[in-house]
């Protein structure tokens, strides 16, 4: 009876996992973010540029800027970085960048910015494998895109996972860039702020914006099934013992 009963339970819990996975994809701990990979954004307005300037700090010589700019075709978006003035602090690196969730607080405190931007509940741990871009926080440009190396530093690169839409999860338009030392340490922060806008429609030519479709699916189906498995689950106990 209690072989059976165990049988049963496997069974029912498996039953469970493939309804969670067939709502957010096979969930890979630490990879694969909570609501699935980052997808990549075909919606961008073309003519959008944002920057991020670095701030004339006294507590580091970091100096520069990073400029991100949608792409005719509106898929991804084009960073350009700048960044300059290191040489004294060499040995705090190499450095990492990311995009951070918060803008930076009037009082310009780093730790303000709260997290890097992680719209599909990634999480940093296990680093991210440029490789898979998509299974990497949104933000963390480090990751995807390589390390601060030598002063002066510059990189042009495409990420196809973030956003100019305000209001999608993967908008870098309110956010913040943030550098860090190689142990995590911020030293410096920038918001991000509007360099051009869009042409209007009537005199570029161009086709009104869409409507973003990057939204985290509505995780409400995936743990009310999780949940009935579980009264099910609940139900054969009970009568088996």
């Amino acid at each position: 009876m209690y072989l059976n009963a165990l049988t049963i339970i496997t069974a029912t819990l498996a039953l469970v996992d493939a309804q969670a996975a067939s709502i957010f994809g096979p969930i890979i701990p630490g990879s694969t973010g909570k609501f699935g990979d980052a997808p990549i954004i075909t919606n961008n307005t073309v003519g959008v540029t944002y920057q991020a300037v670095l701030p004339q700090s006294t507590t580091t010589s970091f100096r520069g800027y990073i400029i991100g700019s949608s792409v005719t075709n509106g898929t991804g978006v084009v960073f350009s970085t700048n960044l300059y003035g290191f040489s004294d602090e060499a040995a705090l690196g190499p450095f990492l960048y990311h995009i951070h969730e918060s803008p930076v607080p009037s009082d310009g405190n780093c730790t303000g910015t709260g997290a890097h931007l992680d719209p599909y509940v990634r999480g940093e741990l296990p680093p991210c494998d440029p490789s898979t871009p998509q299974m990497c926080q949104v933000g963390d440009l480090v990751g995807k895109h390589g390390n601060i190396t030598t002063s002066p530093f510059q990189a042009n690169y495409l990420d196809l996972y973030i956003s100019d839409q305000a209001g999608a999860n993967a908008f870098f338009g309110n956010r913040s860039l943030v550098i860090h030392s190689s142990n995590t340490t911020r030293l410096t922060c920038a918001n991000f702020t509007l360099l051009a806008a869009a042409a209007a429609s009537s005199s570029s030519g161009l086709p009104p914006a869409s409507t973003p479709t990057n939204a985290i699916p509505d995780s409400g189906g995936a743990y009310a099934k999780s949940a009935s498995g579980g009264a099910v689950l609940m139900g054969i106990l009970a009568l088996l013992f």
